[in-house]
């Protein structure tokens, strides 16, 4: 079977951790990484916890080592529909009573304690909770940020004493952070003996050598340590390696969020994209070619129109088309770039920049396309359905204006702002779907277009490339067309075989049930027509034209012969 082309993306990630004793007697640094396995990793997400414990003797040891395992055993016990902050809060809360009462009960354990700092990775999400003097950084395209604030008193020679930590109270404040996670980010958790003696550009260059997590944590432990820290030496290092797809619930929450700014013109930025030229310019978007300013690579912006009454329609037409082009995968279909909700300022898709021309600019130039390289372009095209239509996508706009022909003669299916998701909520596309003289007879009556539309929509698309005309004439807008029989094929382009006539005329077939059963079935008669078409008999050429000399000569011979027998009668 075909792999399917809709990605499948999920939360993966890698981790690394360094805990030396260094100058102390005892390590009481304490951290610890959950994973999970596939199916929890989507409604728990990856937990990692460091502790750095307090009190003296050994007390310090058995509070942190208690804080974690305590708060990460809570936190993948609790509810999943508590959600992170909620199931986070109360573990630690839980962990911090319990800490608390064992501080209270144990004498040899008194008022222990310990600093926490946690990191949850779910989704598409990063969640910190954080209590003390341990701390979280984040490292995002070079740049390192700390995420947490330490939890000291002020002061020259003060800021070694905690004014929050997990144990010495019955009840416990917890800081709070939510952001969004990203593919290649890093993240650094550590306690106090390595941020207090290695400063923030050294953590930023330890991280930003890219090597291994495990590695990374071992070399910022041993920098603190060649730089004489006087306490325990914890690095825990978290790599982000890929994120799962954004679904449609969170692009419809963010899509609700965003403006819709006046149409924007040439010369003009958004969100870091300066807008180079107009490609398109319609009554609901204008389409740019952009450059990406960070990363110089030139994108394609769709940006809406203003419009009151089709807000909801305008909001739903991108939307889709950004879902449905982060999540499938197939070379014949365009794709969409998923800019990060931090950057958007207003609506908007973006896309891939295809060098390249659309097979509506390309039939407007002679020579008309020939058979050989029409068929190359009629199976990509059908292939990228195909793909669309496996994924229970329906595209409901195939025209030569929406195909892409690039130079190296791949191809490219557009603008899915009218595709319908038939196994998801389906809203309203801006305009009544489709271009009338692609339109299979059933949309006129209002159907909602399947498969076998995108099919007809195929068929009169590949009719015109050939024959320059549509199947059925060009249908005005908003008018109620009456199918009769389709134009012939060969009277317009006698140089193409019947076989290929038969194959578009079925796909172009006004009685639904007469159409092919599915794409996969109008691709194999488009790669093997040729070879099932019947040969035509050859009418004989007689021996005249094809060897006037022979044919003189056999004719000399008969008449010779003849003239033998008649003599030879005669003599008798």
């Amino acid at each position: 079977m075909p792999p399917n082309p809709v990605a499948t993306r999920t939360l993966e990630v890698e981790t690394g951790l360094r805990s030396e004793v260094g100058r102390r007697e005892r390590n009481e640094d304490y951290a610890g990484v959950w994973l999970g396995d596939p199916g929890e990793r989507p409604l728990l997400g990856v937990v990692a916890a460091l502790a750095d414990g307090m009190g003296g003797e050994k007390g310090g040891r058995v509070a942190a080592e208690l804080t974690v395992r305590a708060f990460i055993e809570g936190y993948v016990g609790a509810r999943p529909e508590l959600g992170v902050r909620r199931a986070a809060a109360r573990s630690l809360e839980a962990a911090n009573r319990w800490v608390n009462a064992i501080g209270r009960a144990d004498p040899e354990l008194k008022d222990m304690g310990s600093t926490f700092t946690a990191l949850i990775l779910r989704g598409r999400e990063a969640h910190a909770l954080h209590v003390g003097d341990s701390r979280l950084y984040r490292l995002r395209e070079g740049r390192l940020v700390m995420l947490t604030l330490d939890h000291t008193l002020r002061g020259a020679g003060r800021d070694h004493i905690l004014t929050r930590a997990v144990g010495p109270a019955a009840t416990l404040r917890i800081d709070y952070l939510r952001e969004e996670a990203r593919p290649h980010d890093r993240y650094l958790l550590c306690s106090d003996g390595v941020h207090g003696v290695l400063s923030e550009r050294a953590l930023r260059d330890a991280l930003a050598q890219g090597s291994s997590p495990q590695e990374t944590a071992a070399r910022i432990v041993e920098a603190a340590a060649e730089a004489r820290s006087a306490d325990n030496m914890t690095a825990l290092v978290v790599d982000v390696l890929d994120t799962p797809l954004a679904t449609l619930a969170d692009l419809e929450q963010e899509a609700a969020k965003l403006p819709i700014l006046p149409a924007p013109r040439t010369g003009e930025q958004i969100d870091g994209f300066s807008l180079e030229a107009v490609l398109g310019d319609g009554p609901y978007a204008r389409v740019f070619r952009a450059r990406d300013i960070a990363s110089g690579e030139a994108v394609v912006l769709k940006t809406p129109k203003p419009s009151v009454a089709a807000d909801a329609a305008l909001r739903g037409a991108f939307l889709r088309e950004s879902w449905i082009g982060r999540r499938l995968r197939s070379p014949y279909v365009g794709a969409s770039l998923d800019v990060p909700a931090s950057r958007r300022s207003c609506l908007y898709a973006a896309m891939p920049y295809y060098e390249g021309e659309t097979l509506e600019r390309r039939l407007a130039r002679a020579p008309a396309v020939g058979l050989a390289s029409g068929l190359q372009i009629a199976v990509k095209l059908a292939r990228g359905l195909a793909a669309l239509h496996r994924a229970g996508i329906i595209h409901r706009d195939v025209k030569p204006e929406n195909v892409i022909l690039q130079p190296d003669g791949g191809l490219k299916l557009v603008d899915l702002g009218v595709a319908r998701l038939p196994n998801l909520e389906d809203a309203a596309p801006p305009v009544a779907p489709g271009t009338p003289s692609y339109m299979a007879p059933e949309l006129f009556s209002g159907a909602p277009g399947d498969e076998l539309s995108d099919q007809f929509a195929l068929g009169a698309t590949l009719f015109r490339m050939f024959a320059g005309t549509w199947p059925y004439g060009e249908i005005e807008p908003f008018s109620r067309p009456r199918f009769g029989r389709p134009a012939s094929l060969l009277k317009l382009r006698p140089d193409l075989p019947a076989w290929l006539e038969r194959t578009l005329a079925r796909a172009l077939s006004i009685r639904r049930e007469d159409r092919f059963a599915d794409m996969f079935e109008l691709i194999f008669e488009l790669d093997h027509g040729a070879d099932r078409a019947a040969v035509a008999p050859q009418a004989r050429v007689p021996l005249y034209e094809r060897n006037p000399l022979a044919f003189w000569k056999a004719l000399c011979a008969l008449l010779a012969a003849a003239l033998v027998a008649a003599l030879a009668a005669l003599a008798r």
